[in-house]
């Protein structure tokens, strides 16, 4: 055998280890940048808005929470799934029962504040926000909602930012994140009716800000 063969082999067997290395790596880029493309939803497709009271609209008048704002935005039927104090885990446990009943086109998840009003323990909210957008993506379409980290300061200063959970979350799941919709509104005392809640007009501007941004993501005509 020629003297050369073996260098020559194993300079091939690398080149093409190298090229099948740049080609997985190139993939695996791919994958991790590539977003979730939005579906349009059908006209008669119904939204299920799960959360807790900024869902519910407490503070405000009946049926000036955002659910119905965003229904009047939209053109679709929305159905509030606000419970007034509930967590990411109780949200978790009424889930499937509201997917079978409503058949949601698009669930909007706004849930976690009470976990962090209460200092429950973030892997548990964070285990729970996930299993709920899993099980919610199962039949649906999902978009996670941010809510702000509770900061006295922040709050006095007008500037409350997410937690930091829920891009958590997005990136680790995929889910599209609606950020900075909920810090916007509760960091201006003229949009608040206390500390926590929006007013009717605060509610009416979430509403407004998260019907552009389905619009902008293609959710909704």
């Amino acid at each position: 055998m020629h003297p050369l063969s073996f260098p020559a082999a194993t300079a091939r067997r690398q080149l093409l280890l190298g090229g099948l290395v740049s080609t997985l790596l190139l993939a695996t880029g791919c994958s991790r940048s590539a977003k979730p493309t939005a579906r349009t939803l059908p006209k008669d497709a119904t939204l299920l808005c799960l959360g807790d009271s900024l869902t519910f609209g407490y503070g405000a008048p009946a049926g000036t929470a955002y659910p119905p704002v965003l229904e009047q935005l939209t053109g679709h039927v929305a159905q509030n799934a606000g419970v007034n104090g509930d967590t990411a885990e109780g949200a978790l446990a009424r889930l499937p029962a509201l997917l079978q009943a409503n058949t949601p086109g698009l669930v909007l998840v706004s849930i976690g504040g009470n976990d962090f009003l209460r200092r429950l323990p973030p892997e548990r909210t964070r285990a729970a926000l996930t299993s709920i957008v899993q099980t919610a993506a199962a039949s649906a379409q999902v978009v996670l909602i941010a809510q702000p980290e509770p900061a006295l300061m922040a709050l006095a200063t007008g500037a409350l930012k997410d937690h930091g959970l829920y891009a958590e979350v997005s990136g680790a799941t995929g889910v599209p994140l609606f950020a900075g919709g909920w810090s916007h509104v509760l960091s201006r005392p003229e949009l608040r009716s206390d500390q926590i809640h929006a007013n009717a007009e605060g509610y009416k501007v979430f509403a407004e800000r998260l019907a552009a941004w389905l619009r902008e993501q293609k959710y909704v005509a």
